[in-house]
């Protein structure tokens, strides 16, 4: 369920700051429509850190009801009671698997994380996948918790983002005696990650052009490289304007351009930037996305 192309999703608010169901059904149809394999929400993308809990299992929810694709929750947290218990409610409410991020600020030690892991994972039966992603969390998971880890039954793969595509093939090649899977946590290097033995990408692009990430993992997987490249290259301007500032500031104003549902960001974020707003909508026209 986790090979292919998963958008992590944004999560839409109202003008009066709740959480926009009719927008987030329409966004999961779109990704829907887009041929994606299944959807994420709560992660990073999803602004998951200003959700309160009651949101977080609120957007749970009306994912799991309404998605005709596998739904993963992101229940992480830096407190492993509370990572537990978001856990606990994704398999309660009928989700795929649970994308669980490493435990931010507190920096625990190699037998820290392990620990954190293993408790969530022995507390339910849904598979699990660890988020790797040292630039929001200040801390690269080792190479050796990763093994570790990845001998847990339901611990069944990664989401790498840190950038380097040595500590992927690392993981890759330390875990092919488990059924264990890497896929990419960068848009930008889903190609490159596909061609050392990955099975895909959580993607922050698909929120809108989920066709074209589609179209280079399922070219890539029948051997025609050459598309693959060249969606690759196509989708390149684009993925780097939508890192010009934190995600998911610019693909919250991505998204607002072209008609999809957004709304606002959230507190302490802020509006893109006059200049990187000029460029993700030249970007944006360069794809044909915009008039």
């Amino acid at each position: 369920m986790f090979e292919g192309v998963l958008p992590a999703l944004i999560t839409p608010f109202t003008k009066d700051d709740t959480i926009d169901r009719t927008g987030l059904i329409k966004n999961i149809e779109f990704a829907e429509n887009g041929k994606v394999t299944g959807v994420v929400v709560c992660g990073t993308t999803g602004e998951s850190a200003t959700l309160s809990t009651a949101e977080h299992m609120e957007v749970i929810d009306i994912a799991v009801e309404c998605a005709n694709v596998p739904v993963v929750a992101g229940t992480g947290s830096n407190n492993t009671a509370e990572a537990v218990e978001l856990t606990k409610h994704a398999e309660e409410a009928g989700a795929s698997g649970a994308l669980v991020i490493s435990p931010y600020y507190n920096k625990p030690n190699k037998a820290g994380l392990i620990s954190h892991f293993r408790t969530i994972a022995e507390a339910v039966e849904i598979p699990i996948v660890i988020y790797n992603v040292p630039s929001r969390t200040g801390q690269d998971i080792p190479l050796e918790v990763i093994t570790e880890l990845a001998k847990i039954d339901n611990i069944v793969g990664i989401k790498e983002a840190s950038s380097s595509i040595d500590k992927a093939s690392q993981i890759i090649e330390n875990t092919m005696d488990e059924d264990f899977m890497v896929t990419s946590g960068d848009d930008g290097l889903t190609l490159p990650m596909m061609s050392i033995g990955g099975c895909g990408v959580i993607s922050v692009v698909a929120n809108i052009v989920p066709d074209r990430m589609s179209r280079l993992v399922n070219a890539f997987n029948e051997g025609d490289t050459t598309t693959a490249q060249q969606l690759h290259y196509e989708m390149a301007p684009l993925i780097r304007a939508l890192f010009t500032e934190t995600n998911p500031v610019p693909i919250k104003r991505a998204m607002e351009l072209v008609g999809l549902n957004a709304g606002h960001l959230r507190p302490p974020l802020a509006p893109i930037s006059a200049e990187n707003d000029k460029l993700l909508t030249d970007c944006l026209k360069g794809l044909g996305c915009l008039q």
